[in-house]
């Protein structure tokens, strides 16, 4: 039974998360096709040919798929579930992902599996329930199933192919919504959800300005992304994008480095999965310490400075 996995690009770069969706899909058995709709997408399907496990590609192009709005991607899934017959339909948890996949099942009118931490076989598989504390089993037998997984679970295809690039006609164009401005923070630091290396920050920096200044240097230093707890983020020390946690990003590098962050249970959802966890906090009681590998009790402004200058 093939599998159907939907590639979240910038039509000129595949997102890392479609790699672990695509290892995820091999574990379903049969073929797995990836489909790249944008527009001027070519780079992204020619990159797409080349990931280990693709039988096909399917890339369709028109002006209305450049920003990959929900409504009409949605709508052109649908037709091909039902002109090809895929069996499966697979996408990355993230954010995009799982603004797309809801409205697919609800065409096709099944029920969708959220964030699938593992898959046992076609129809069975585990995903976390209450903040990651619970590990449930869920078992389906709808005709098409359709998931969202979790990329952290599963490893990143590599490199194999070339697959064969085939062209499909585009969908209609619902109208239903438009991108009126797009707001993106560059950054020459690794992408947060891909970093081997990530230093978060949480309320206890005090600051937006404490935060760069204690912060920044050390992940200089270890080439690390930085985070940050919804607190953080709430209180505006750092943008939306910084958050990790249940409403945030999900992460799960090598070393994870906790600053002034009391380990709520939203935050360590999205970050308990990584290799080695260090915490530094001024609070022997604050619930990080629970999850982390080593853990320091110290003032923040001291300690901070003097592992960044010992590095």
């Amino acid at each position: 039974m093939k599998t159907l996995v939907i590639a979240e690009h910038d039509n000129s770069r595949l997102a890392g998360v479609t790699r672990h969706a695509v290892t995820a899909a091999a574990q379903l058995g049969g073929e797995v096709e990836l489909l790249v709709a944008g527009d001027g997408c070519g780079a992204v399907a020619g990159e797409a040919a080349k990931v280990a496990g693709v039988s096909r590609v399917i890339q369709v192009e028109a002006a209305f798929y450049r920003d990959q709005l929900a409504e009409n991607l949605a709508a052109l899934v649908v037709s091909l579930v039902q002109l090809k017959l895929y069996g499966n339909v697979l996408v990355g948890s993230s954010a995009w992902g799982r603004n797309v996949t809801p409205r697919i099942a609800a065409l096709l009118d099944v029920a969708q599996v959220s964030d699938v931490v593992k898959i046992s076989r076609r129809g069975s598989y585990q995903r976390p329930i209450y903040a990651g504390n619970v590990l449930v089993g869920v078992e389906s037998d709808d005709p098409v199933q359709v998931l969202t997984v979790r990329p952290t679970a599963f490893d990143s295809a590599g490199e194999g192919g070339p697959a064969p690039i085939e062209s499909a006609a585009a969908g209609a164009d619902l109208g239903l919504s438009q991108v009126l401005r797009r707001e993106i923070s560059r950054s020459e630091r690794p992408e947060l959800g891909a970093a081997k290396i990530v230093v978060s920050g949480g309320r206890g920096l005090g600051s937006g300005d404490n935060y760069q200044q204690v912060l920044t240097p050390l992940a200089d230093r270890l080439g690390a992304a930085l985070g940050a707890s919804r607190a953080a983020v709430d209180a505006g020390y750092v943008p939306n994008d910084y958050q990790v946690g249940q409403t945030g990003k999900i992460v799960a590098p090598g070393l994870y480095v906790a600053v002034g962050i009391s380990g709520a249970i939203q935050h360590l959802a999205g970050m308990k999965d990584s290799g080695v966890i260090v915490a530094i906090n001024k609070d022997p009681d604050a619930p990080i310490f629970q999850v982390a590998d080593y853990g320091l009790v110290a003032d923040l402004f001291e300690a901070v400075p003097a592992l960044t200058g010992s590095l």
